[in-house]
């Protein structure tokens, strides 16, 4: 079993910035690969940045690349969301995620196993 927790959302301006956090426990956690996805109001889930277990590979929603930078800190088993130039349109419900069964970084979000309870993000204009 692993717990997710996400932490870091708010209210922030556009043009603002936010940075996200998401502590995994349970296993171990230098095997997991992780990701954030989000939800906007109506619309379905959609895959942002993933990283893989050894850090060794990102990736991003073409939505956030060049200003979202995904980062891991093993020694606290500890992802991070680090989101510039934030948009309205970047508002959502952020979710971190865990894969067990895959070790690259993903945006699939049928190789995720665990996921956290979500943290809104509201970017106003």
């Amino acid at each position: 079993q692993v717990q997710v927790v996400e932490s870091g959302g708010g209210l922030v301006q556009a043009g603002g910035s936010l940075s996200l956090s998401c502590a995994a426990s349970g296993r171990t956690a230098s095997s997991y690969a992780m990701g954030w996805f989000r939800q906007a109001p109506g619309k379905e889930r959609e895959f942002v940045a993933a990283i893989s277990s050894r850090a060794l590979n990102t990736k991003y929603a073409d939505s956030v690349k060049g200003r979202w930078t995904i980062s891991r800190e093993y020694a606290k088993n500890t992802v991070y969301l680090q989101m510039n130039s934030l948009k309205p349109e970047d508002t959502a419900v952020y979710y971190c995620t865990v894969s067990l069964r895959y070790g690259g970084s993903s945006h699939r979000e049928s190789d995720y196993d665990y996921w956290g309870q979500g943290t809104q993000v509201t970017v106003s204009s």
